[in-house]
């Protein structure tokens, strides 16, 4: 009744690439993990093709925790955003299929809710300061009660996190990697323009956040944080590579803005160091690019003993089956802080039906068993793989940088 019996990875493409893993038991009930990975989508394709499923069929659907060490440890290349990736989907279709045999939603089978709602912030952007802030009011006007605000710097033609969509946002715009230029000198100066005209015209009941996409380096980051403090943002977020993690010491004896990291993080001690030390406030780690329910929620009881919340990753490129588990996560995780939501496009939403609804800045994942998050195979064979890739950055004199 319980062993698997198949697993398909699903490839799709409703206006951008998305990568879903179904498997189904011997007695019919059958689960879905989002295995996305922007940019890389067939490497993990591949590796669940090649290796995963191979190894799924025939194994009891209930051993979660068993498969999760069998396909961690088995592979003896432990780690990386492939792997985990899709171990992340295996994982959460897993416990979709669990609380689906239960009859209850995932957050139920979790250890039930801990909050009402799910406080999510929305996207404002624009080419300048004006036109970011017009985005951030009608963003207010809908209910929202946090908005991430990004804005094009005077200099440059082209600003992570501007574009021509304002409920959505999708980097990966050519088959080949597209060049961006970058200065960071350019860039300081207008962030507290923009948070100063925010304040202005939203006033204080509202959470700002702004992310800064690992450009800068530790000490310029605190004085960017501690040039943002008279503005009390909720988060300055990526705002270094954290390959380094001790380089957060820097920032923190700089700034007291919240700071939030993790989004391209792949495990637990990805973020160890940063969680232990309370180097930062909130972590960002995605359940699809982490190994899934299982290992984010021991990063998320990690973070609780270190008064770190979680603030989990949620651009367009996570598919609505990543969205759907997180927000049951997040209905469940005592150590909540704040979940992003990036809108998808109607055609995504037609292939990925979900039971999450929004209300008021939150979002509720629904009551339906399992993550509430279905596909419509037919729909999704209509839009085959597109190749797509994410821009690279480079200084005005050339230099490679940090997209």
């Amino acid at each position: 009744m319980h062993t698997i019996v198949d697993a398909r990875v699903i490839i799709t493409c409703p206006g951008r690439n998305f990568v879903t893993l179904k498997i189904t038991t011997k007695s019919g009930v059958y689960g879905l993990g989002d295995a996305t990975l922007n940019g890389r989508e067939l490497a993990v394709a591949s590796y669940l093709n090649d290796h995963v499923v191979p190894c799924l069929i025939g194994r009891d659907a209930r051993q979660i925790e068993d498969i999760w060490q069998f396909f961690y440890k088995g592979a003896y290349w432990r780690r990386g955003p492939i792997t985990m990736t899709a171990i992340a989907a295996v994982d959460v279709a897993l416990w979709d299929i669990k609380a689906k045999n239960a009859n209850m939603p995932l957050y139920e089978l979790l250890g039930g809710a801990s909050r009402t709602g799910v406080m999510v912030y929305g996207h404002a952007n624009g080419n300048t300061i004006d036109e970011t802030i017009e985005q951030a009011k009608r963003y207010k006007e809908q209910g929202y009660k946090a908005i991430r605000l990004q804005s094009g710097v005077p200099g440059l033609a082209s600003t992570y996190g501007v574009s021509k969509d304002k409920l959505f946002y999708e980097p990966a715009d050519a088959a080949r990697p597209t060049e961006n230029v970058w200065s960071t000198i350019k860039y300081m100066p207008t962030v507290p323009k923009l948070f100063a005209a925010a304040r202005d015209a939203l006033g204080w009941d509202v959470h700002l956040l702004h992310d800064v996409h690992h450009r800068l380096t530790p000490l310029e980051a605190g004085r960017l944080g501690k040039d943002l403090e008279e503005f009390r943002p909720f988060w300055l977020e990526d705002c270094t590579p954290a390959e380094n993690q001790a380089g957060f010491r820097t920032i923190r004896q700089h700034t007291t803005t919240p700071l939030a990291v993790g989004e391209v993080f792949n495990s637990v001690w990805d973020a160890k160091q940063l969680i232990d030390e309370q180097l930062i406030d909130y972590i960002r780690t995605t359940i699809v690019h982490a190994g899934g329910i299982s290992h984010v929620r021991r990063i998320a009881h990690l973070a609780e003993l270190n008064n770190v919340r979680t603030g989990f990753h949620g651009a367009t490129d996570l598919s609505p089956v990543c969205m759907g588990a997180a927000l049951h996560f997040d209905l469940w995780v005592p150590n909540f802080g704040i979940q992003e939501y990036m809108r998808h496009t109607d055609e995504t939403d037609a292939v990925f039906p979900h039971a999450y609804t929004f209300s008021n800045g939150d979002l509720h994942p629904g009551q339906a068993p399992g993550h509430g998050v279905d596909i419509d195979e037919a729909l999704a064979a209509k839009y085959p793989y597109r190749p797509a890739s994410l821009p690279v950055n480079r200084l005005e004199d050339g230099t490679l940088f940090n997209w």
